[in-house]
């Protein structure tokens, strides 16, 4: 079996030099957003390997209703990952070999790819090893993913130019054409895609983007959910608009994160909503960015309604949308 783990690396840093792959078209990768292909033995996927993997791999996303894992992964032996298996898009390979190694490498058989690649001496150090990068292990999936929706959808994208907010703003974002206008004030814009996968087809996903004053930089993150509730009584109505709108749901405690986006400081909010004296509820995505340069917070909400069904690939559109966010 090592000798099986040095050939699939041996292959992989010869194809990967001097630029073969340039001159190659590649075929096109298949495979889930958000699914790992993992290439081990089925010993080791049953074993201490296996159980890391899994346990990394399926810590669950906040801010969901239901628990759904990061990343979905399945396994495929080394001596079964034949031409059908290598046009998966997200790909690990990890198991015992001759030599320690981690690298990761791009378009090795199709195109968007992103193959990591994890070898020890030893099956403890093979656990060892990706227990020292599973987290940048999981960050790389997950942004190779979010490029390759980005890319979808710049291929079927609104012309944001049409939405007098975003112009206001000076900001721009690669919609999918998908979305309809709800509301465009000039400071407020509101976009919503009716679902049609399964039984979500009276579900929803949803973009909101404004701005407010940047006041004070040091309470941005503890003011997030203030803000989005006044947000929501000033702008989104349930069926009764003077008793019913939308607030960040009092039982759940929203989660928040340092991000990035076009390089500023960002905060990443994870949490539920839901409408005040009703029973609409889903959970939403916030990137509050701090433009110093202009003085205030621009702000991408994305929220999904999609009652019965699972979310995560739902709000990870949302999230691949406010990434691709620009600011002029």
């Amino acid at each position: 079996m090592k000798k099986i783990f040095t050939l699939l690396a041996f292959t992989v840093l010869f194809t990967s030099c001097g630029g073969g792959n340039d001159k190659i078209t590649l075929r096109s990768s298949v495979g889930k957003v958000n699914k790992v292909m993992v290439v081990t033995k089925a010993s080791d996927w049953a074993g201490d390997i296996g159980k890391e993997i899994r346990n990394s791999f399926g810590e669950l996303m906040v801010g969901l209703p239901q628990p759904e894992p990061l990343l979905s992964v399945s396994q495929v032996a080394p001596n079964g990952f034949g031409k059908m298996m290598q046009a998966g898009r997200n790909i690990m390979v990890i198991g015992v070999a001759d030599e320690e190694k981690y690298f990761v490498r791009n378009n090795v058989y199709a195109q968007p790819q992103t193959i990591v690649y994890v070898y020890a001496k030893d099956k403890e150090g093979v656990v060892n090893l990706f227990k020292k990068h599973h987290e940048e292990i999981i960050k790389t999936f997950i942004e190779s993913d979010v490029k390759m929706l980005q890319n979808l959808f710049r291929k079927n994208k609104l012309d944001d130019s049409q939405f007098k907010t975003l112009q206001n703003l000076g900001i721009s974002l690669t919609i999918n054409n998908k979305f309809n206008i709800v509301d465009d004030t000039g400071d407020f814009l509101w976009l919503r895609q009716h679902l049609s996968s399964g039984i979500a087809k009276t579900g929803s996903n949803n973009i909101l983007v404004y701005s407010v004053p940047l006041d004070d930089e040091t309470q941005v993150s503890d003011s997030i959910v203030a803000v989005r509730n006044r947000i929501g009584k000033k702008y989104i109505p349930g069926s009764d608009p003077e008793t019913m709108h939308m607030i960040t749901e009092k039982a759940y405690t929203p989660f928040t994160f340092d991000a990035t986006i076009d390089g500023k400081k960002a905060y990443e909010t994870r949490g539920k909503w839901e409408v005040k004296n009703d029973f609409m509820a889903g959970p939403f995505l916030n990137y509050t960015v701090v433009d110093k340069k202009n003085n205030r917070l621009i702000i991408f909400e994305g929220f999904t309604y999609a009652p019965s069904v699972n979310k995560r690939a739902f709000l990870f559109e949302l999230e691949a949308t406010a990434k691709s966010m620009k600011i002029k």
